[in-house]
């Protein structure tokens, strides 16, 4: 095992891991009003509705394949009637379908960001080199997918990469299973680990927000005169058939 090695299959997962982690409570401790896509829906919606589908739905069964292809070993899935070939077609056609949904998507997207005044002017280097960081491991990654089978050889990755990240998990890291991966894969797994590392001091950290406050939250009311309204039950006090008061002064800030 080599110090080189050690470095990178072992030091920087670590890190990785530790930076993802710990940022994200940081993040949140911190800077709660930076907790946020910084939406810029309002502008150039045409081409957000079709390239944010596309890259939010592709992105997530992206993840998804990955999960799966890392925490279930081969033995499970064989053991439950799925053999390998049978797994590694629809693991391809699958990932190559997301893999290329998310390109187009984020191709979209950037190119929007690009055309678009006000939102290349809120457009930060941090988001740009998210964007470079996100869109370099989306491209590796698929880029082995599919150019190993239109070559003729495919790699079967749960024979190596999956239990080198199993083993990272398991804190038994294990160097010489991905020293075995061609080098197109130990390119992709390097982008994932600086992604994660960098992911908390990103935009996409909203992947972890969920607006359950949303759910409990009570009504504002806007109307034409009145500024901000409070919703009145009908009958309540101070309210003539159930019209919504008008909340003004100091009362509006509460």
């Amino acid at each position: 095992m080599s110090a080189l090695g050690i470095l990178l299959w072992i030091i920087v997962p670590y890190v990785a891991i530790a930076t993802f982690a710990l940022g994200h409570v940081w993040r949140h401790r911190y800077d709660k009003f930076g907790w946020t896509t910084r939406s810029s829906q309002l502008y150039g919606s045409r081409l957000l509705r079709l390239g944010s589908p596309l890259f939010h739905f592709g992105i997530l069964l992206v993840i998804g394949g990955h999960v799966f292809g890392i925490l279930i070993p081969e033995a499970a899935t064989s053991a439950v009637g799925i053999s390998e070939h049978a797994y590694h077609v629809v693991a391809v056609a699958l990932g190559s379908v997301s893999g290329f949904m998310t390109v187009a998507g984020m191709a979209i997207l950037i190119y929007r960001r690009r055309v678009t005044g006000p939102v290349l002017s809120a457009t930060t280097r941090n988001d740009k080199a998210m964007y470079v960081l996100l869109a370099a491991t989306v491209v590796a990654g698929l880029s082995t997918t599919v150019l190993g089978n239109l070559l003729g050889h495919p790699y079967d990755y749960r024979l190596t990469i999956a239990p080198y990240f199993r083993s990272i998990f398991y804190a038994h890291p294990d160097v010489n299973l991905i020293s075995a991966a061609p080098t197109g894969f130990q390119i992709h797994v390097m982008l994932a680990w600086v992604l994660f590392a960098a992911w908390p001091f990103t935009r996409l950290v909203h992947v972890f927000s969920a607006p359950v406050g949303y759910l409990t939250r009570p009504y504002i009311v806007y109307g034409p005169g009145a500024g901000r309204m409070r919703s009145v039950r009908p009958g309540a006090a101070g309210s003539r058939s159930g019209a919504p008061r008008p909340i003004t002064g100091r009362r509006a800030l509460a």
